[in-house]
């Protein structure tokens, strides 16, 4: 694969984003069938012109998750790129016997490889290593546009208690976060620097129809594949508990532990231990699932 890599357009400076944005377009995007062909000739043969057209192919699509994360105060070059590893190392791994297009695959590892440049890059400000200051790190912005919290500066104390309620983290540690993310925020929301291409601010080269369409196809194909693991991990519950877990976090109206308790005649600490246990035991099974189709990269 590193002959792949190396004939690989690549982000720089020097050359200017919109011009690699224009280099990949020019590669054309796969039906089902090319894209299974080159899979298997791959797999079954390692053939390096087949690797590198599917990687080829799925350069926008990692193009635009990259610049989902064009908020950290790095180098987006330098996201593309570490971008563009995650999806070598998909294409490495990908298997097309397993039903899923290559897209949807790449996705995770492509958030992989970009989040963990991120978190290298970021260790010099000690921003933390649990998985719930990771879950804050990565989650801050969503969760601020959320209830509107969109002033600079420090937030309001009633919009760092629900976010530190909704992401599991302290309220010490939103405050701290959110001054260490806006402090780079502000180089990343002006204008690129013309580069001869025409190119001024990021909508100017960023929009590509096709890369939408292959993100979106691929979110969706991602998210029938978690509702079918979902579907399946509920059959290590027992009737009880997937009544319960079903009417607790999966109603667009849930029910009360209250009236739970009332239907089985049991205390609504009983109910709610009940809930907790279904819920950690699909979880469990879903884990097990994903790993069973290979969609979840072992990061260091």
């Amino acid at each position: 694969m590193a002959s792949t890599y190396t004939s690989l357009p690549a982000p720089s400076p020097e050359q200017g984003l919109s011009r690699y944005m224009q280099e990949i377009r020019k590669f054309p995007m796969l039906e089902p069938e090319q894209e299974y062909m080159l899979a298997k000739a791959w797999v079954d043969h390692q053939d390096s012109d087949s690797a590198h057209q599917l990687v080829t192919s799925h350069l926008r699509l990692a193009a635009k998750i990259a610049m989902g994360y064009r908020g950290y105060g790095l180098p987006t070059a330098e996201v593309v790129s570490e971008a563009n590893v995650g999806l070598m190392q998909a294409v490495k791994r990908f298997d097309p016997e397993k039903g899923f297009r290559l897209a949807t695959y790449a996705m995770w590892w492509i958030r992989a490889s970009i989040q963990e440049y991120i978190l290298r890059s970021w260790s010099l400000v000690k921003m933390g290593t649990t998985a719930a200051q990771k879950k804050l790190f990565f989650n801050l912005r969503k969760a601020k546009n959320k209830i509107g919290a969109l002033e600079d500066g420090d937030l309001r104390p009633d919009n760092v208690s629900r976010i530190a309620t909704d992401l599991g983290v302290t309220e010490e540690e939103v405050t701290s976060m959110n001054r260490r993310l806006s402090g780079g925020d502000a180089s990343l929301n002006a204008p690129l620097k013309s580069d001869g291409e025409g190119a001024s601010e990021w909508q100017d080269w960023l929009t590509d129809d096709d890369a939408d369409q292959a993100e979106a196809y691929a979110e969706q194909d991602e998210l029938d594949n978690r509702r079918a693991m979902m579907m399946e991990a509920m059959q290590e519950l027992n009737e009880r508990e997937r009544h319960i877990l079903t009417e607790r976090k999966l109603k667009d109206e849930p029910q009360t532990l209250e009236d739970l308790s009332q239907v089985y005649n049991v205390s609504r600490e009983r109910i709610r231990q009940i809930e907790v246990r279904a819920f950690e035991k699909l979880q469990k099974r879903m884990r097990e699932l994903a790993a069973e189709q290979n969609m979840i990269p072992a990061l260091n």
